[in-house]
């Protein structure tokens, strides 16, 4: 019967559905749509609402893409029963402790278990520690549906490598790990996402090596941004510049092409914890991947610090400062704050007593707003500024030139105009020979 699951598809007697249509989810069910009849799932009616009106605010797929999407948009999980493929991509986050949060994943088995229909492969495509396919949401959709895996449906999981905010990495051009309960399963599964992927699709040998070559691609970024922080931190104290340093390194062929920068998100900056969570319960503790974590997780404060350091240092009151934070997502183009060190940096600042406006020409106001309970101030409101804190390089940023950032300071201050340039938007002995103060990692 499975067999026929692709042709079925095709010839629309059947649809495949997305469960969970955010960065990752909304992508893949356009991309869909436009080969086979599609329904895109979400819990969240607002959502839902705003995906049928056009309006994309992730940004991912665009106003005019998404209104000529020949995608059917419900929040009623009723619906799911129509489909025969059901991907799953809704997020997984830590908890306070670091600790992998499974809520999401476990909801959306049961509802999908409770609406499931014979002879439908259910593919998870949520980030998820080795085994959690196989061991955890597996059982769940046999209890909620009656059914039994193996005989009445069948599992698989492809692991999302969704680049948020990226124009040349898109979907359709990264290569696409896919694996199956059995090699049959696997076999319809590139398949079906070998409908929608141009660059290929790769056949995982199992489930738990699929699961975890997605903890080991992101870690392995965790470590080596790490590294990279760890030597900017160093450098910091010897006096050095380290994108000087860095572009000396890159003249060699084997350099990486790390840089330093605060490490946020939902992937890079959650998905190494998976792994430390796994591996501990099996009696194995990290320690380079752990090591990473917390290097990269201290950089907010290293940050905030050195920013009151420099503010103190021009001899004016802290809490009498004009301090302006540019850029408050997770990282450049995109405008998720989800675990955006951004934010925190804002808080630190708080913290200390700095009055902290906020400008971010591409985060959602409303998100904004809720998250923060503040208001964004657009590029053409900065007026007497002290400092200007680049904490993210979004392209509306990197357009700016000296001469637009003197009209954002005080023009009769006495003391030095501070520029924290996180990202190294700007050449920095250009903007000192203007008689700026600059720091950057």
């Amino acid at each position: 019967m499975q067999r026929e699951i692709l042709k079925n598809l095709q010839a629309g007697r059947t649809c495949l559905a997305v469960v969970g249509l955010g960065y990752v989810g909304l992508p893949i069910a356009v991309a869909f749509a436009g080969k086979v009849k599609t329904l895109g799932f979400d819990i969240n009616r607002d959502k839902i609402r705003l995906y049928r009106q056009g309006i994309d605010p992730t940004r991912e797929i665009g106003d005019e893409q998404l209104s000529g999407a020949a995608l059917e948009f419900t929040a009623d999980p009723a619906r799911l029963k129509q489909a025969q493929v059901i991907i799953v991509a809704v997020p997984t986050p830590v908890n306070g402790d670091k600790t992998p949060d499974l809520t999401p994943v476990i909801q959306a088995s049961r509802l999908i278990g409770q609406n499931l229909s014979p002879g439908s492969i259910v593919i998870f495509e949520s980030t998820v520690y080795p085994g959690v396919t196989e061991e955890i949401c597996t059982p769940i959709l046999e209890h909620e549906s009656g059914l039994v895996c193996g005989k009445d449906f069948s599992i698989g999981y492809s692991p999302e490598r969704i680049n948020p905010g990226d124009k040349a990495h898109k979907l359709q051009n990264i290569t696409k790990i896919v694996a199956g309960m059995n090699d049959e399963t696997r076999e319809i599964i590139a398949a079906v996402y070998g409908l929608i992927i141009t660059a290929g699709v790769y056949k995982a040998s199992s489930i738990q090596v699929a699961e975890a070559a997605k903890l080991a691609e992101n870690a392995q970024r965790d470590i080596n941004i790490a590294f990279m922080n760890e030597l900017a931190m160093a450098f910091d104290r010897m006096g050095i510049n380290t994108k000087d340093v860095i572009d000396a390194m890159n003249t060699k062929w084997n350099a990486l092409g790390f840089y330093p920068g605060l490490v946020g998100g939902h992937c890079i900056g959650v998905d190494p914890y998976y792994f430390i969570y796994q591996a501990e319960m099996l009696g194995y503790h990290s320690q380079l991947i752990a090591a990473g974590r917390r290097v990269n997780d201290s950089m907010a404060g290293f940050v905030s610090d050195h920013i009151i350091k420099r503010l103190l240092q021009s001899g004016k009151n802290v809490g009498n400062f004009n301090l302006y934070v540019l850029g408050i997502t997770f990282k450049e183009n995109c405008p998720d704050m989800r675990n955006s060190k951004a934010l925190e940096v804002c808080r630190r600042l708080g913290e200390y007593g700095v009055s902290v406006k906020v400008v971010d020409p591409v985060v959602d106001q409303a998100e904004f707003r809720k998250t923060t309970g503040l208001e964004l101030v657009s590029l053409a409101e900065v007026k007497q500024a002290d400092c200007l804190a680049f904490l993210v390089a979004h392209e509306q940023f990197k357009e700016l030139r000296p001469t637009d950032l003197a009209g954002m300071f005080n023009a009769g201050q006495q003391t030095k105009r501070l520029i924290v340039d996180l990202k190294s938007i700007f050449e920095q002995q250009s903007i000192e020979a203007q008689g700026y103060s600059y720091w950057s990692l």
